[in-house]
C-alpha cells in the first residue's frame, strides 16, 4: 500500500483498535506523536514498532522535538536548550554556538531514531522580532543570517544521525503576535520585506541541502487572500519556482484555529494539497480525522510519494542503550548539558 497525504495523531502510549483502523487507511501515510504518546524511551520503541508493523511501506512517524518547552520526548531522553539559548552564545562566540548547534542536532536525531522516530519538525527558521507570544525563544536570533548559520549546523547534525530536517514556518512566523493555534494571524508586510529577511534562512538552508518544510497558517494579504500554507503563490511560484526547493512541504495542524476559517475539514485538506503540500496533519480532533477519511478523495503524485519517502531518513544504527556507550554520543551530550539556558 503506497502511502497517503495524511498525518495523524494517537490516543495514547498504544495503538487502540480505533487508531488502528485509522492509521491503515489508504490515505494515511504518516503519524505525529505528542507527549500523551510517551511514557518512557521503552515504551517510545514498542510503540513505533507497533505503528511501523501496520503498513508496508511502513507510515512515517514524526514529532516535535525541537528543544526547550517544545520537546515532547523528555524523561529518558537529553533535555535539549531553546534554540535561542544557542543564538545568545552565536553574539559573543559564533564557533561555539555552531559546534553546539550541530552537536544538539546529533544528539536530538540519534535518540529519536534509535527509538523508531523518523523525523522530528525542526528547526525552527522563524526571525525574532519580539513579537511573537508562540515562538520566542523558539526561534534561533533576531539576524537571518545568524539564523542561517546555526539551523545550517544544526541540520548537519542530524544529516550525521541519519535524519532529513523540516524548516518552519515558512514564509516566517515571527513578525506577528496571533497564535495561529487559537486566531487568525495576519502578517501585513510587502513581500519585499519579508524577502529582504524572513526568507533568507530558508533560501540558505534550501541551498544547503533542507528536506522538508512546513507552511505557516499565516495570512500576508499583501501577497495573498490565503493562508501560506493554502496558497499556490507561496507553494509553488516562491517556495518552489523562486527559491527552487525540491523537498517535501508539509502543512501546520489543519485543526489549528488559523485553518479553520477555509471551510469543512475536507476542503481544508483539499486546498492545501491543490496549493502544494505533500502531506497535511490534522491532529487532536479523531473526528474530524475520521470525516476526512471518509470524504476526501485524493491520489498522491509519484513525486510527492518520492519526497515522502525520502523524509524517512536512514535506518537507526544503534540503539538507545548502545548510543550511551559511544565516545561521540557522551560527549555530545556532556557539551549540551553544560549550556546555560539562562
Amino acid at each position: 500500500m503506497s502511502a497517503g497525504p495524511l498525518m495523524l495523531d494517537i490516543a495514547g502510549t498504544e495503538l487502540t483498535h480505533e487508531d488502528c483502523i485509522r492509521l491503515s487507511h489508504p490515505l494515511v501515510g504518516g503519524v505525529i506523536l505528542f507527549a500523551r504518546n510517551y511514557e518512557s524511551p521503552a515504551q517510545l520503541d514498542s510503540l513505533t514498532a507497533a505503528i511501523h508493523a501496520l503498513r508496508n511501506p511502513p507510515l512515517l512517524i514524526a514529532v516535535d522535538q525541537e528543544g526547550g518547552r517544545v520537546q515532547r520526548f523528555r524523561d529518558g531522553f537529553t533535555r535539549l536548550p531553546p534554540m535561542r539559548t544557542l543564538g545568545k552564545i552565536y553574539d559573543s562566540d559564533a564557533g561555539r554556538a555552531l559546534h553546539l548547534a550541530n552537536q544538539t542536532g546529533y544528539v536530538l536525531a540519534s535518540e529519536l531514531k534509535a527509538c523508531g522516530v523518523d523525523l522530528s519538525f525542526t528547526p525552527v527558521l522563524d526571525i525574532d522580532y519580539g513579537q511573537s507570544c508562540v515562538i520566542g525563544d523558539r526561534a534561533f536570533h533576531r539576524e537571518p543570517q545568524a539564523i542561517a548559520d546555526l539551523a545550517c549546523a544544526l541540520m548537519n547534525g542530524m544529516k550525521s544521525a541519519g535524519m532529513a530536517a523540516v524548516g518552519k514556518h515558512f514564509p516566517g512566523h515571527g513578525a506577528i503576535q496571533a497564535d495561529t493555534h487559537v486566531e487568525t494571524a495576519v502578517d501585513t508586510r510587502s513581500y519585499a520585506v519579508i524577502d529582504k529577511e524572513d526568507l533568507i534562512p530558508f533560501h540558505r538552508m534550501i541551498n544547503a541541502g533542507l528536506s522538508g518544510i512546513m507552511a505557516a497558517h499565516v495570512i500576508y494579504p499583501e501577497v495573498d487572500p490565503n493562508p501560506a500554507g493554502f496558497s499556490s503563490k507561496w507553494l509553488q511560484h516562491i517556495l518552489r519556482h523562486d527559491l527552487g526547493f525540491n523537498g517535501c512541504v508539509f502543512s501546520d495542524d489543519l485543526c489549528m484555529q488559523a485553518a479553520r476559517n477555509y471551510g469543512s475539514i475536507t476542503r481544508r485538506a483539499e486546498q492545501a494539497l491543490q496549493a502544494g503540500c505533500d502531506m497535511v496533519l490534522i491532529c487532536n480532533d479523531s473526528d474530524t480525522a475520521d470525516e476526512l477519511l471518509r470524504l476526501l478523495q485524493w491520489e498522491c503524485s509519484a513525486a510527492s510519494m518520492a519526497r515522502l519517502e525520502y523524509m524517512r531518513g536512514q535506518p537507526a544504527i544503534h540503539s538507545l542503550m548502545q548510543l550511551r556507550e559511544m565516545q561521540s554520543f557522551c560527549q555530545a551530550t556532556e557539551e549540551i548539558s553544560r549550556i546555560n539556558p539562562n
